[in-house]
């Protein structure tokens, strides 16, 4: 088989280029080793009728106009901000950590000055801020910290706060006034068909052919291709030769209630503290879907599985960059996503990351 160019994975990062490639004139095939499209962001109806996202909750927000005005092209949008509660004591209380969150925790009918003012006794200043300690214990304190942010974190990454950089804590703020809202962005919507939907648009032109089940092995998938395009794990792409870069996984387990139409009062609960879950997403609160009953997933981090998360680390960071310093070197071949540039990336990032892609595509494939 030819074409123009080969994409590895057909998530955001590898859907949207095959989009504005095959838009551009450009033959288009893209390979993925699962069985489906849309990567971590697949979502299907299960066996009860309620649409799950299968590989942990998806929530679009963004404050690009440029990329909610592209994927507009692919979808329509329902509204939605999403609010999470975290199980701390007994109680469900708003986080990221605000005055109804102080309130309730210490007892306390505080106006946002008086919330401010306990949080600059509470707060335990660090410089230079270098972990994830240093960001938890600078803005909220000890106390707080480690009832909502320290188990959580040994938990979700497999080990203290104190070992991971700053970026892992630093993507959550702290309020005193009474705003609830994970996001602040100026777009916050889901899907209104869905993720699966969104994908399947993206993809319907006669120039992208998409083969699912199919692993990608360099030089040995009998695809001719102009340019690669490579969004999986960077180090698999050269066998590891540097070592393994780690990831965290994430394993789910799904229940459903027939007779129940919710069965928490938000679309995420967290438990810093208590389970060996970290989460538990209910799926109806984000979709807004309408049926009998309601599916429920309990989320479990695991170092083994699918590849999630770049655990950040300084020495993870290192080793990335030397891996990087192999990619530019590789011709004929573009690293993007996740996976390829071993970065936390929001869906919009990714996205936006993609789109920058493509252009550079574009032109060495004129």
């Amino acid at each position: 088989m030819k074409t123009d160019v080969l994409i590895v994975g057909c998530g955001f990062a590898g859907a949207v280029i095959a989009d504005c490639l095959a838009t551009s004139g450009r033959d288009v095939v893209i390979l993925d080793q699962r069985g489906h499209l849309g990567g971590n962001a697949f979502d299907e109806t299960d066996s009860r009728g309620v649409l799950v996202h299968r590989y942990g909750p998806h929530i679009f927000h963004t404050n690009s106009e440029p990329v909610f005005d592209y994927l507009s092209r692919f979808t329509r949008w329902t509204p939605f901000e999403m609010r999470v509660l975290a199980s701390v004591d007994g109680k469900l209380l708003p986080i990221p950590i605000n005055r109804t969150t102080i309130n309730a925790y210490f007892g306390l009918q505080l106006d946002e000055a008086g919330a401010a003012a306990l949080l600059g006794r509470l707060r335990e200043p660090r410089s230079p801020i270098l972990t994830s300690e240093d960001v938890v214990l600078s803005s909220v304190g000890r106390e707080l910290g480690a009832k909502f942010f320290q188990n959580y974190i040994r938990k979700q990454w497999g080990m203290d706060m104190s070992c991971l950089r700053a970026e892992v804590a630093a993507r959550i703020p702290t309020r005193t006034n009474d705003d609830d809202r994970y996001f602040t962005d100026r777009f916050q919507c889901m899907p209104t068909e869905g993720y699966s939907a969104l994908f399947r648009n993206m993809l319907d032109h006669r120039s992208i052919h998409f083969e699912p089940s199919t692993r990608f092995v360099k030089e040995a998938n009998g695809i001719q291709a102009r340019h690669v395009v490579y969004t999986g794990p960077i180090d698999e792409y050269f066998n590891c030769c540097l070592g393994p870069l780690p990831f965290r996984s994430l394993r789910f387990e799904y229940e459903h209630f027939d007779k129940k139409p919710f069965f928490q009062p938000a679309g995420i609960v967290s438990y810093p503290n208590e389970h060996a879950y970290t989460r538990i997403t209910e799926f109806k609160h984000l979709t807004g879907q309408r049926c009998p009953g309601t599916t429920i997933a309990r989320e479990y981090p695991t170092a083994e599985g699918d590849p999630y998360y770049p655990v950040p680390r300084e020495e993870n960071h290192a080793l990335y960059q030397r891996y990087r310093a192999l990619a530019q070197s590789e011709q004929g071949v573009t690293f993007v996503g996740r996976l390829a540039q071993y970065r936390y990336y929001n869906m919009d990032q990714v996205v936006g990351a993609a789109l920058q892609a493509a252009l550079e595509v574009q032109a060495c494939t004129a």
